[in-house]
């Protein structure tokens, strides 16, 4: 089923782009959370809702534009987790650095996933233990890699206002820091080029659920400050605690 979750990402990509190049109108507006959304969040949700619909009828879906109640999540066990422009900001920005992530969770555990960059068309996938880019039409298998001194990756809109990450920088030794927006954090340190990735800040489940799957299928270990991993099992509310993706 990957294959066909890539071709569904790139036409929701497609349909980002649309808005993005200025064929479709922006529509951008403020949702009750002060996050933007543009008509390219809700094409996008719209493709893929459609798409998961006649692929996995059986499997519920939760999407950033359609959180589902409590009531209604509450005896998932596998469902499809979805952010259909994760970066938003950087979409408005004009940056390049947003992507569709979607992911297959089972039993709180992501298990499949997908992250696709509308801008430059690569994705990176991931699903039974192992992950891939595919860039310029050439697909490779990716694995974490180490680095001296190692590279650190932040978010580009939340790194200025976070002393929490600032202070455990500053406490981390040696190191290159480089900000970078979306889950493409996670995607970095899989594919080697980063070696950690620190969260302090807020994130909801739908922002890291495809590329934590990536991270994990390509030798990255994603787990909260306790040192417990990340799960995505139903709970009334959307927030991660704060994690790190890292080599160990």
């Amino acid at each position: 089923m990957l294959e066909q979750i890539c071709q569904l990402a790139r036409k929701a990509g497609d349909a980002i782009m649309a808005v993005y190049d200025g064929e479709q109108p922006l529509d951008a507006r403020q949702k009750q959370d002060d996050s933007p959304v543009t008509a390219a969040d809700i094409a996008a949700h719209n493709v893929i809702k459609q798409g998961l619909a006649a692929l996995d009828p059986q499997t519920p879906m939760l999407s950033e534009e359609d959180p589902q109640s409590w009531s209604e999540r509450q005896g998932w066990n596998r469902y499809w987790l979805v952010d259909p422009l994760d970066g938003t900001k950087e979409f408005l920005r004009r940056n390049g650095e947003f992507t569709v992530n979607i992911a297959l969770i089972e039993d709180g555990k992501p298990v499949l996933g997908v992250v696709y960059v509308p801008v430059t068309g690569v994705m990176y996938s991931a699903a039974e233990g192992k992950a891939w880019k595919e860039e310029k039409g050439e697909r490779k298998q990716i694995h974490v890699q180490e680095a001296h001194p190692p590279l650190v990756v932040v978010s580009r809109s939340h790194y200025a206002n976070d002393q929490e990450l600032q202070d455990y920088l500053t406490q981390l030794g040696e190191h290159q820091t480089v900000s970078v927006g979306s889950s493409l954090k996670f995607c970095l340190v899989a594919e080697g080029e980063a070696q950690l990735y620190p969260r302090f800040g807020p994130t909801n489940i739908w922002d890291t659920g495809a590329g934590h799957a990536v991270a994990i299928a390509a030798g990255a270990v994603v787990k909260d400050w306790t040192g417990q991993t990340l799960l995505y099992t139903p709970k009334e509310s959307f927030l991660n605690p704060g994690f790190r993706v890292s080599l160990f």
